[in-house]
């Protein structure tokens, strides 16, 4: 029998990659959203999962649960016995954070701890937690360690229940900027709204759905002015999750890996690699710094490599190659519900 992981936001950008993977590696993954990051299809299903159940020719078990609900949260572990628990659901954006905190604590904190208390509940002791290089903070070195300090309370969390839960196994994935989308080009980062990040925002002035970038500073301390950070090919880090899954058998308590290339790009570069992958001028205009932005986050990956066997293999031309694929097929991502 294939091992049960339940994927908690498996129908957002990073979750939906991570499904295709485990698919790939043999796993059955059970996946819940609550449609906060995720694109509605056709029988309430999310777009993206419904393409994955396309392009792999298998069927997918979702359910629609907001992690805030502990008793539905309670009636899928009655249900189901989990090997894993691969949790992606939470709010990302550091705009977001400063603006709203309370709504992005409860979310994150609220949330978070109902799936902990379940998880135990029904002896399921096994962890992968989705984070995030925000972590870091503004980085007192580069590039950026495991070891660095952390201001992340879910972190926290999961590392104080670990040292007094003995039994527990936690992986603690803190990740870069993930960018590009499957190479059938049928999944891929679809924001709702305007885009919070650069990349998907970079695509969407190529395939004219937006007039101009805004460069968020240009007076960073960095070779061209511009911020620069760590991207890292979706898949990429998808597989990451799955060496992580893998490593959780050793019995190995709580561990924090950093997923990413341990290359920084500026903007500016991106905007160039992003013309070069679609043949397009990108316009952009320079405007002033955003509050919570920092110059420079790149990672020290080594640890993953030695500990995990994983490594980063796709180069920035493909990531920005498959990401045009995605967006030039799906202009407006998965909204018409059709892959032209």
């Amino acid at each position: 029998m294939a091992e049960k992981v339940l994927v908690t936001g498996g129908g957002g950008y990073i979750g939906s990659h991570c499904v295709v993977e485990l698919i790939e590696a043999g796993y059955y993954p059970v996946v819940v959203d609550n449609f906060s990051n995720a694109v509605r299809g056709e029988g309430d299903v999310p777009e993206s999962i419904r393409r994955i159940e396309k392009f792999l020719d298998t069927s997918i078990e979702f359910h629609e649960l907001d992690l805030l609900d502990q008793p539905g949260l309670e009636k899928l572990f009655k249900k189901h016995s989990f090997s894993a628990v691969i949790h992606f659901a939470g709010l990302k954006a550091v705009g977001e954070s400063v603006e709203q905190p309370l709504r992005y604590y409860r979310v994150n904190l609220t949330a978070s701890m109902n799936l902990l208390e379940v998880m135990q509940a029904h002896k399921v002791h096994n962890l992968v937690f989705s984070s995030s290089a925000t972590v870091y903070g503004d980085p007192q070195r580069l590039p950026i360690d495991e070891q660095h300090p952390s201001k992340y309370f879910i972190e926290e969390m999961i590392k104080d229940h670990c040292k007094a839960e003995k039994d527990w196994n936690a992986m603690l994935l803190r990740y870069f900027n993930p960018i590009g989308a499957h190479s059938s080009g049928l999944i891929g980062e679809d924001p709702q709204g305007i885009p919070n990040n650069l990349l998907p925002y970079v695509a969407q002035v190529a395939v004219g759905r937006r007039e101009c970038l805004s460069v968020y500073g240009k007076d960073y301390d960095t070779l061209d002015g511009t911020g620069v950070r760590d991207y890292i090919h979706v898949v990429d880090l998808a597989k990451g999750h799955i060496a992580a899954l893998k490593k959780l058998k050793d019995g190995c308590g709580c561990k924090v890996y950093n997923l990413g290339t341990g290359t920084g790009y500026s903007v500016l570069q991106m905007v160039k690699a992003m013309e070069k992958a679609s043949g397009k001028e990108i316009k952009y205009k320079i405007a002033p710094r955003r509050e919570g932005d920092i110059a420079s986050c790149y990672a020290d990956p080594r640890l993953a490599d030695k500990e995990l066997g994983w490594k980063a293999k796709f180069e920035l031309e493909r990531m920005c190659e498959d990401l045009w694929r995605w967006q030039s097929k799906n202009p407006t991502g998965f909204s018409d519900g059709t892959a032209s």
